[in-house]
């Protein structure tokens, strides 16, 4: 299975925040760091906001900031919310539906026994899961952009 970008950049822009808490967050600081188009991530924290995940911070200092707190976003929800479909194969879709083998075919049922296991999985996590581990045993994280040498 494969995710869409906008389900990646989702999730990016969720940690990112989570793991910057004290302070708001620009748009340009997430795009910046992953290298990823301003205009698209524009759509994603729109669709976050939208969802009551993100809020956001209006004015000459504005930014943005999780709206709930890391252990209360459900990793299963949203990767739910943010892919359009879970389509495995074209059988999926009965709408397109054009193998002929589908009636008889047994690979659809464990197909969708496998997404609904991958889904089981991302339901058990929440976005405090994902960010690495504070205390005195863990060591600092630093988040900083790839260079890319020629």
């Amino acid at each position: 299975m494969r995710l869409t970008s906008f389900t990646d950049y989702s999730l990016r822009t969720l940690l990112y925040l989570a793991a910057n808490r004290d302070r708001l967050v620009t748009i340009q600081d997430i795009a910046d760091l992953h290298v990823i188009s301003k205009n698209h991530l524009m759509k994603v924290v729109y669709q976050l906001g939208l969802s009551g995940l993100v809020e956001t911070v209006r004015g000459r200092n504005g930014g943005l900031r999780l709206a709930k707190e890391p252990k209360e976003i459900n990793i299963g929800a949203l990767v739910r919310s943010t892919e359009t479909d879970f389509f495995m194969a074209e059988c999926f879709d009965r709408a397109s539906d054009t193998c002929p083998l589908t009636s008889n075919c047994k690979l659809k049922h464990t197909l969708n026994d496998a997404t609904r296991a991958f889904l089981a999985v991302l339901d058990q996590q929440t976005l405090e899961d994902m960010l690495p581990a504070t205390g005195p045993e863990s060591k600092p994280v630093r988040i900083m952009r790839n260079s890319v040498k020629n």
